[in-house]
């Protein structure tokens, strides 16, 4: 394993060559293809710089909301299973900066540039990942 470059400056490094060159100097289908490529490889630098922090701000607060421990799959149908049953509702303190979290932190992963993203971060700067 080496200490440089991180995988998500390689990956990075890919989607520039990608969007930059092939999919300037192709046409049609493949230009198109090259750009959803890069797309979706800088969304997967994104998961690699942003994902570890994310996951474990999102257990923990799980935890705290739910007052058990888990991993973030059972603790997210805990969750699912409290909210379909009325247990759990939006007065419960904790509950809506959680869910703006995970969903602000999904958006940094999947669509940083979306309008409604930046808007919620003018909103609540706080939670930004």
């Amino acid at each position: 394993m080496q200490d440089h470059p991180h995988p998500s400056e390689i990956i990075a490094a890919v989607a520039r060559f990608l969007k930059g060159t092939v999919a300037a100097e192709t046409k049609g289908a493949t230009s198109f293809n090259a750009r959803v490529a890069a797309n979706a490889l800088e969304m997967m630098a994104r998961e690699l710089d942003l994902a570890p922090l994310a996951e474990a701000r999102e257990l923990k607060s799980l935890e705290a909301l739910l007052g058990v421990t888990g991993d973030l799959p059972s603790l997210n149908a805990e969750l699912s299973r409290r909210l379909a049953d009325g247990t759990l509702d939006l007065s419960t303190p904790g509950l809506a900066d959680h869910l703006w979290d995970v969903t602000l932190t999904k958006l940094a992963v999947d669509q940083p540039k979306y309008w409604g993203y930046q808007a919620a971060l003018a909103e609540r700067p706080e939670q930004h990942p």
